[in-house]
């Protein structure tokens, strides 16, 4: 049975899933339905709230959760975190709120959880929102994370195009190390190193972290898929906003996704545009709610219930 385990302020709220973790949830804002999956692994959904969520609660209710084994939320006691439990969670929230179809808001690797979802219930979706997304994180680190981390180091790249996944993490855990003992890891992720601390400094408002999901996410095999291969059938409304200077995932990324029904947006921004260009993303999405709208309105029915 699912549960909700009572209201921890006006809008926050703990659902407790049919496996017993207990998953924070933050509604917020009117207007169509939308389930912000948030990267990291484990960053959590408190950096769109804080510095987007102002913009994005006029036009859709705002649905932040903190995924299992992350920031607010519990972890499962049987360390279950494949894509199969994910999409079960997705649900249950989605059900418990009554909700029956919304929209999926993902940032970098939550493009991986947003594949993952969309392919499993595409019923359930009305359109998807890819905020510097990855949908094959094989091709982002190889590709571009680290290269660009080699060059920053002024090292020469070994080729990693054969690598397998436990290779890249091994070769990605010394060059964080590097870059963070030189101070350059910014370099990866921001325009600006002044950005890179008031992004961490979002943490410090919660109390007790979990960071459960970050430490085991990227050995779960059913995230290194390349789930490129299955954006031709994802029919519904995409948008996909990528930055130029985005190392994490790869500026460069986005020429190997086909969505037959999408709209493409680049910005001369990092891997966090909602604090770094969010004029760029605030015009790119308010283009895609009229293409979303188009698009609904030619089916004739509604895209959201509450």
């Amino acid at each position: 049975m699912l549960l909700l385990a009572g209201w921890l302020g006006a809008r926050e709220m703990k659902i407790v899933t049919s496996d017993s973790v207990c998953l924070y949830v933050n509604v917020r804002g009117i207007g169509t339905p939308c389930l912000y999956l948030h990267g990291g692994p484990g960053s959590g959904s408190l950096w769109l709230e804080e510095f987007m969520g102002d913009y994005l609660e006029k036009n859709f209710q705002m649905v932040y959760l903190d995924q299992r084994g992350v920031g607010r939320s519990s972890s499962p006691v049987n360390g279950d975190y494949s894509m199969e439990r994910m999409v079960k969670d997705f649900e249950e929230v989605r059900k418990a709120l009554g909700i029956d179809t919304w929209l999926t808001l993902g940032h970098s690797f939550g493009g991986i959880l947003q594949m993952g979802y969309v392919m499993a219930r595409p019923e359930v979706h009305s359109g998807m929102l890819m905020i510097n997304c990855t949908l094959c994180m094989q091709e982002s680190f190889s590709g571009s994370w680290i290269s660009k981390a080699y060059e920053i180091l002024g090292n020469e790249q070994p080729d990693m195009s054969s690598a397998t996944p436990a290779q890249l993490l091994e070769v990605m855990t010394g060059l964080i190390d590097s870059l963070n003992k030189r101070e350059l890891f910014w370099k990866m992720a921001y325009t600006e190193e002044a950005n890179q601390d008031i992004m961490n400094a979002t943490y410090g408002k919660v109390s007790e972290w979990n960071n459960d999901f970050s430490n085991i996410a990227l050995s779960v095999a059913d995230y290194w898929s390349d789930f490129r291969q299955f954006a031709p059938q994802v029919t519904i409304p995409v948008l996909f906003f990528y930055g130029e200077r985005d190392w994490m995932v790869g500026p460069d990324h986005y020429k190997g996704i086909k969505f037959p029904n999408a709209l493409f947006v680049s910005s001369p921004t990092g891997h966090m545009p909602f604090l770094e260009s969010r004029g760029d993303l605030e015009k790119a999405i308010d283009t895609f709610y009229l293409m979303l709208n188009a698009y609904i309105q030619s089916f004739k029915q509604p895209i959201g219930t509450t």
